[in-house]
């Protein structure tokens, strides 16, 4: 499972201090540590990678996808740091979209992909993204994955680990702040939420 912000430059992160005690922007690699560090919380959108594989010969169907949100709130009125500039894409192949803001949020197929159920093996893993997204409110969710396999059926969590919800919070009205590339400080962002 690798949470966004881990291995993309497009992501904003809300941070509560100022931008003169915030470190730069940090490698690929050190992401984790950063945001721990600073108590950072992912801004506007989340996005969620599992890699999902079978453990022995058995095959196993992957049935549902739910999402349990454990707490809202308002959106933290902390200042927003981008990890860089200019964004890309990916591949994805099976992907969903997760509006945090909706009376019951749930995962939707995003157009153009396959959705759930599918068939992993040890020797044949699919990945399945999914992106949620808030512009209202500061969300504590995680996701829980159906799986059956024979007469045996489960339910796997999906969090940070050890039971830690993901935690998503709107930007919008918060200052946004850019590292320019080869700068040596925080500047305020030309492209304000």
């Amino acid at each position: 499972m690798k949470p966004s912000g881990w291995d993309t430059a497009c992501d904003q992160y809300l941070v509560d201090r100022p931008p003169s005690e915030v470190p730069r922007p940090p490698q690929v690699a050190d992401v984790a540590a950063w945001t721990a560090r600073l108590g950072a919380v992912p801004g506007h959108y989340q996005s969620i990678e599992l890699v999902v594989q079978g453990t022995g010969r058995d095959t196993v169907v992957l049935t549902g996808l739910n999402v349990r949100v454990t707490r809202i709130g308002a959106p933290l009125a902390w200042n927003a740091y981008s990890m860089g500039e200019g964004c890309g894409g990916g591949v994805d192949v099976l992907s969903y979209d997760l509006d945090l803001d909706a009376a019951r949020p749930r995962p939707v197929v995003t157009e153009g992909s396959t959705g759930l159920p599918v068939k992993v093996s040890e020797g044949d893993p699919e990945v399945i993204e999914v992106t949620a997204v808030t512009t209202s409110h500061d969300v504590s969710w995680y996701l829980e994955l159906e799986w059956a396999s024979g007469d045996r059926r489960g339910t796997l969590p999906v969090d940070l680990g050890h039971g830690t919800p993901f935690r998503t919070s709107a930007v919008k009205g918060r200052p946004l702040y850019v590292h320019p590339i080869g700068g040596h400080a925080w500047e305020p962002s030309p492209f304000q939420p």
